[in-house]
């Protein structure tokens, strides 16, 4: 298995790229592509002691910026190394795509190059985020701001699959994020979507979710708009962070308390790699004709090693194909008057 990385996308490339996409082939057996400026990759690996072994380059030698428009970049910077890593995907010289850079220029490229699956007006972002009870799937956490009903359903029938496919879900429950738990509640177009997702034969609905109880991770698939998705993200990475903080300061303040955490310390080690979303490493754009991975723009090794964990497991269970079967069936239904 081929999986093509943008060495040069993200805050820490190409340095922590390489280190990761290095890990990743010692650990997970893949071959990497590691698509750049190819004296910039070849220096940093030198310069770091990074070992090459199943790591070729590919050499592209412009980058796309985070403040780069992301269509304009796309358009104009044809030898970056996103746009020439998307268009080696398309080409099929590699199985998975994965990038720390811009999301709305990979989102863009994967668009514009890669293709979206039959169904899908827009792609989604998916992302993994640590819960209660288990991890959920939160979708759209950040593509789209504005979503039509139709879009929240697609949304839905895709994270069901990438739940059960990928992580390994049976028979996974879908949640539509809203004000209130009855059927009424929300915008028209929160009922309308309450209303397609009840008879989408393809998910087990498990109706309307407030905000509240998203943490507990009680449904394995969150659907809202990217708006209000990005919302819940960014204030659950900050909740997180502020609780772990929180709970530092109290252990250490003085010499009791830091005897205290001696005793714990195996229980806090496990509730803070709980909530660290290095752990799941990357977001699957859904509804992308072959697996496009965005790792977190300041990804560090560990984050993008796992984020090529997730493109690996995107190409060994099929779930784009998967997407693909299930979005046509769902079309299918619609069409009917379902």
């Amino acid at each position: 298995m081929n999986i093509i990385i943008d060495a040069m996308g993200g805050d820490n490339a190409p340095k922590e790229i390489l280190l990761g996409a290095a890990a990743a082939v010692r650990e997970y057996g893949v071959q990497i592509t590691a698509v750049g400026r190819r004296r910039d990759i070849e220096a940093c690996a030198r310069e770091n002691g990074i070992d090459m072994a199943g790591i070729t380059v590919a050499d592209a030698s412009e980058t796309i910026e985070m403040c780069d428009e992301p269509t304009a970049a796309i358009r104009g910077k044809k030898d970056s190394s996103m746009v020439v890593g998307l268009r080696m995907l398309a080409a099929g010289e590699g199985d998975a795509f994965v990038s720390a850079g811009s999301t709305g220029a990979l989102l863009a490229g994967a668009t514009l190059i890669v293709k979206r699956l039959r169904g899908v007006k827009r792609p989604a972002i998916g992302t993994v985020i640590p819960g209660a009870k288990q991890p959920y799937l939160l979708l759209d956490s950040g593509a789209n701001v504005e979503c039509r009903p139709e879009m929240l359903s697609a949304f839905a029938t895709m994270g069901s699959v990438y739940m059960e496919k990928v992580m390994g879900r049976a028979n996974p429950s879908v949640g539509l994020v809203n004000n209130g738990a009855e059927e009424t509640k929300g915008t028209p177009a929160y009922v309308e979507a309450h209303r397609l997702l009840k008879y989408n034969k393809n998910i087990r609905f498990a109706g309307n979710v407030e905000p509240k109880d998203v943490p507990q991770g009680n449904v394995d698939v969150v659907v809202c708009d990217g708006f209000t998705g990005n919302v819940i993200l960014k204030l659950t990475e900050g909740v997180a962070k502020m609780l772990v903080g929180e709970i530092k300061n109290v252990f250490m303040a003085d010499l009791k308390s830091k005897l205290a955490y001696l005793m714990v310390k195996g229980g806090m080690k496990d509730f803070k790699k709980k909530l660290d979303a290095d752990e799941y490493g990357g977001a699957l754009m859904m509804g992308v004709t072959k697996p496009v991975i965005k790792a977190h723009g300041s990804s560090n090794a560990k984050a993008f090693k796992n984020a090529v964990r997730q493109a690996k497991l995107c190409v060994e269970s099929g779930a784009v194909e998967s997407m693909r079967e299930k979005l046509a069936a769902v079309a299918q239904t619609e069409e009917a008057g379902a």
